[in-house]
């Protein structure tokens, strides 16, 4: 089958084309969306298109370009990003890969949120002037609450974590693990009770019409003064204007993030962008510059262990489609 695999690095290229021998195989660095990926001559006939997550849409504009497509590999486990619907009326199945990254991810938060109570950022200003001296203080983990927006897999990775660094847990889901709880010992609350009584709010849960804007303007009033954000989940779970401002009215004592509302625009072409889209933007760099916000370009996921999980499950995707039995599929036709 002819296969077309986008933002893949060399590296991946190779592991790809020694695993799936036998198929046509088509790499590009760039993403499925950049404006200079031009090549639909060379594979607008392909049957198997791979993509990441990153804000790149496989929406009815990409897909046009596809002449006879059967088939989507997410390398990624959100799917927010595509139009299933348009998919699902093309009759092409989609898969993703549910889990790669439970501490991957997990981890990552710790080290942004490691990296802001120890104010690194200032830290790394000062010793770039040469100024040696001893600046702000930072705070300690142990004897804090952390609450946890989503206690799935990686939420749950998150507890294990902040226990370890003694803090106390609060949790807020919709679906409830005694077994969990019970072991690493926590507590279920609503989420206005997390809000209230968190020192660290740490965003765990998927991206979709119910998380929406999960926290907003409307209750970020709720949130205990000075509490410290943790996004590594998906950046539309929180209001991009209510993160503004409750980091610039100190309801938010700082901002720890992988994710923000509005990411996308960070990889665009700043000359295209519409009056909306660059107010939009314009609103990230307020807050992605801040010295008390410490910010990752939605990497959580992008570790060589994690990289080759994600790779493993794409293949086996890829080889059950290919044998009539679709797998991990996140739309059916």
């Amino acid at each position: 089958m002819k296969m077309v695999f986008y933002e893949v690095e060399p590296w991946q290229e190779e592991y790809l084309q020694k695993t799936l021998e036998g198929h046509e195989l088509y790499f590009y660095e760039n993403c499925l969306s950049s404006p200079d990926v031009v090549e639909v001559d060379e594979v607008g006939d392909a049957e198997v298109l791979s993509t990441m997550g990153r804000g790149h849409h496989p929406n009815k504009a990409a897909l046009d370009r596809f002449s006879n497509l059967k088939f989507i590999a997410l390398r990624c486990t959100g799917f927010d990003h595509v139009d299933l619907k348009e998919c699902k009326r093309r009759n092409i199945p989609v898969s993703n890969v549910p889990a790669y990254g439970d501490n991957t991810v997990a981890e990552q938060g710790f080290c942004l949120l490691l990296a802001l109570m120890r104010r690194f950022p200032q830290y790394n200003s000062m010793v770039a002037a040469e100024d040696f001296s001893v600046g702000p203080i930072g705070f300690d983990l142990k004897g804090k609450t952390l609450g946890i927006v989503g206690a799935g897999r990686i939420g749950l990775y998150a507890i294990k974590i902040g226990r370890g660094f003694g803090m106390d847990v609060l949790a807020y889901d919709i679906i409830f693990n005694d077994f969990a709880r019970e072991t690493l010992g926590y507590e279920y609350v609503s989420l206005e009770e997390l809000l209230k009584n968190s020192d660290v709010i740490s965003l765990h849960a998927p991206y979709n019409k119910y998380t929406h804007h999960m926290i907003n303007k409307d209750n970020i009033r709720l949130i205990k003064p000075g509490a410290v954000l943790v996004n590594t989940a998906r950046g539309a779970i929180i209001e991009l204007g209510a993160l503004k401002q409750a980091l610039e009215e100190g309801i938010f004592g700082g901002a720890a993030l992988d994710v923000i509302e509005g990411e996308e625009l960070l990889l665009k072409d700043r000359t295209q962008l519409s009056q909306e889209e660059t107010e939009i933007l314009e609103q990230v760099l307020s807050i992605v510059r801040r010295d008390n916000v410490v910010f990752t370009p939605h990497i959580a996921y992008y570790t060589k262990e994690a990289a080759e999980r994600i790779l493993d499950t794409t293949i086996a995707n890829i080889k059950a489609f290919v044998e009539g039995h679709p797998q991990n599929v996140v739309s059916k036709t």
